[in-house]
């Protein structure tokens, strides 16, 4: 396994969750203590990914966002960004979409660290529905922080230009997804 890249991660979990399911999320829905496991899962997982990634996309420090909602608000993303309506487990908003190759550099600060400065390459965000994924959680066989991470993974694979247009690709990246997992579960 590479070197983890840096990752500024920003987090947050809605205000109004149903409190059931915040604690049964535990860690990963805390407001305060949440951008720890997040930000070492996602690092992990970036890490995981390092080699297969384009070079347009490889980076020594990462930057993107992740949100827990509840359907309501992510029903209203889905809406205004996709044209489709109800709730959904997951949206992936990828700044690094072949779409926006004229589209000017989103600036972004750099990381003064210990080795000099760092240019983070801006992602985009990751949107979850906390109450849809514990709607589905059963029907995956998961419960619901195995569910959170099956979808955080997904999204993330989608910021790094993943899609699933078909049922081939779809395998694939749900193959891929849980390797990350596992990966998880080795750390």
């Amino acid at each position: 396994m590479t070197a983890e890249p840096d990752l500024d991660l920003a987090f947050e979990a809605a205000e109004d969750l149903p409190q059931a399911l915040v604690e049964a999320a535990a860690e990963l829905c805390d407001p305060i203590q949440g951008i720890e496991p997040w930000h070492a899962l996602i690092s992990g997982w970036l890490s995981q990914l390092t080699g297969e990634l384009p070079e347009s996309l490889q980076a020594p420090a990462y930057s993107l966002g992740l949100s827990l909602v509840n359907d309501e608000e992510i029903a209203a993303l889905n809406s205004d960004w996709r044209d489709k309506e109800g709730a959904t487990d997951v949206l992936a908003f990828a700044a690094q979409d072949d779409g926006l190759d004229d589209a000017p550099a989103i600036p972004m600060p750099d990381f003064d660290g210990e080795e000099g400065l760092l240019d983070a390459l801006e992602l985009g965000d990751i949107v979850i529905s906390l109450e849809t994924a514990a709607r589905q959680a059963p029907e995956h066989g998961h419960n619901l922080r195995e569910e959170l991470l099956f979808l955080a993974t997904h999204g993330l694979l989608h910021l790094l230009g993943w899609d699933h247009p078909d049922d081939a690709s779809l395998e694939a990246m749900l193959q891929r997804q849980q390797e990350l997992l596992a990966g998880t579960q080795q750390r």
